[in-house]
């Protein structure tokens, strides 16, 4: 009987996507995989090292796999990942139960790690992390409906206050051909939605021969594949978004009008000592620009609060902004001050008060967001069905403007029976703790 093995992997859509290679390989190998480590010979856990909350939850995973080891329920543990890559020395030293570790440049190492690991050595394998990337095949552990297209590796942006660059190494842009062929392959075995994701997509084929931004011709091309649905974009940095991306995103109607476009902050001076390019002025005409040509567009961001130069002003100057801008997704996160970056040199506020004002500008986005669902209210909206709660006795799926994980659903009845992963129109008839309710348009 083969070996089993578990994974457990954490963090953000492109950190999975590489477990999904993991299990690919492994089960090419002839191991059995499993996303449940209890009763394992060995379990995997892909890790997030990118924050202080990210960290934390990685150990708490591995002291968790630790007791099942203890309790002779687990056989090995091998930690892979970003918290792998930036703690090469602390992981293996601070804690016994971990029987190797794997570098972000040895995902394409695998097999033989766990090989190695079941032996009964000492795994420590850190490759290349600026090395060409290696095309291999997944397993998915998303529904079948919708998978994640990683487009790209790395980056080369050098935020003051983000260890990404030093991580996953410079950005290196996978072949047009390869993710068509992948993209391809996915919509064959039933997946509907893509999803667009690296850490900076928009980027995309300035790394390749000719230098030039790829983003709108794969674009095209993936809107061309039938079975494709939707296509969804994760993450579009602002000084990169072309004319001709906008045209694109406007006139395909398989790309939904849903633009995940991190800004950080607005204030001028704090943009500039985190190195971000553009100022507030450039902000503002962006966003503008992307509201009058993109009909429907609903705009993703995400915030720091506690940056350093952060004061009063500053934040309410943010806070500003998003009253006028009312974008309609913002997500609020804390500065966390990371060894090896510039920004935990500089002077910032205090963790409390970054906290408090995270907390402020989730209360002004409520609003906000309470705003845009109820002028949804009597609109009959095209939602891709993603289940059936017993619970709720209702179905449950997402509009064009929620992607998964991150925002919300929208909850809907029907005298007949929809198919998780069918698109179906849905009339809102009410709006509940920031999600929608509705109705299947043919019982209206």
């Amino acid at each position: 009987m083969s070996e089993r093995i578990g994974m457990v992997s954490l963090g953000c859509a492109k950190n999975q996507v590489n477990a999904e290679q993991m299990l690919f390989l492994l089960q090419q190998a002839g191991f059995e995989v499993s996303g449940n480590p209890d009763g394992c010979d060995l379990a995997i856990v892909n890790t997030c090292g990118f924050i202080d909350s990210a960290k934390s939850e990685a150990i708490d995973h591995i002291l968790a796999l630790g007791q099942l080891k203890a309790e002779g329920h687990l056989g090995k543990i091998l930690v892979t990942g970003c918290l792998a890559q930036r703690y090469q020395e602390e992981i293996l030293k601070e804690m016994p139960e971990v029987d190797g570790i794997l570098g972000t440049g040895s995902y394409y190492d695998i097999v033989s790690a766990v090989k190695k690991a079941l032996a009964g050595q000492t795994v420590r394998e850190f490759d290349d992390i600026d090395a060409p990337l290696d095309e291999t095949a997944r397993i998915l552990t998303t529904p079948e409906h919708y998978a994640y297209l990683k487009i790209a590796e790395g980056c080369d942006n050098h935020c003051a206050f983000c260890v990404i660059p030093s991580i996953r190494g410079r950005y290196r842009s996978r072949e047009l051909d390869d993710v068509l062929y992948e993209a391809r392959t996915l919509a064959a075995d039933g997946v509907k939605e893509l999803i667009v994701v690296a850490q900076d997509i928009s980027r995309y084929g300035t790394d390749l021969e000719g230098h030039e931004h790829l983003l709108p011709q794969l674009m095209r091309e993936l809107c061309k594949i039938d079975g494709i649905h939707w296509v969804r974009l994760h993450y579009l940095y602002p000084d990169e978004l072309t004319d001709e991306m906008i045209d694109v995103i406007a006139s395909e109607p398989k790309i939904v009008k849903y633009l995940d476009i991190p800004i950080q902050h607005v204030n001028d001076r704090i943009l500039k000592k985190m190195n971000r390019r553009g100022d507030r002025q450039f902000l503002e005409q962006m966003f503008r620009k992307l509201r009058a040509r993109i009909p429907g567009l609903v705009l993703r961001t995400s915030l720091i609060t506690g940056l350093p130069g952060e004061g009063e002003a500053e934040f309410e100057e943010l806070c500003q902004f998003l009253r006028e801008y009312k974008l309609e997704r913002v997500g609020a996160f804390v500065f966390s001050p990371e060894e090896g970056t510039l920004a935990a040199k500089m002077d910032y506020p205090p963790t409390e008060v970054a906290q408090q004002r995270a907390e402020i500008i989730e209360e002004i986005q409520s609003r906000i967001m309470d705003a845009y669902n109820e002028s949804l209210l009597g609109r009959t909206l095209e939602v891709l069905c993603e289940g059936w709660d017993e619970e709720e006795e209702a179905y449950y799926g997402r509009t064009y403007a929620d992607s998964p994980d991150i925002d919300g659903k929208i909850w809907f009845s029907a005298e007949t029976a929809v198919k998780t992963g069918a698109f179906v129109n849905v009339t809102v008839t009410d709006v509940y703790d920031g999600e929608l309710i509705g109705e299947l348009e043919e019982e209206q």
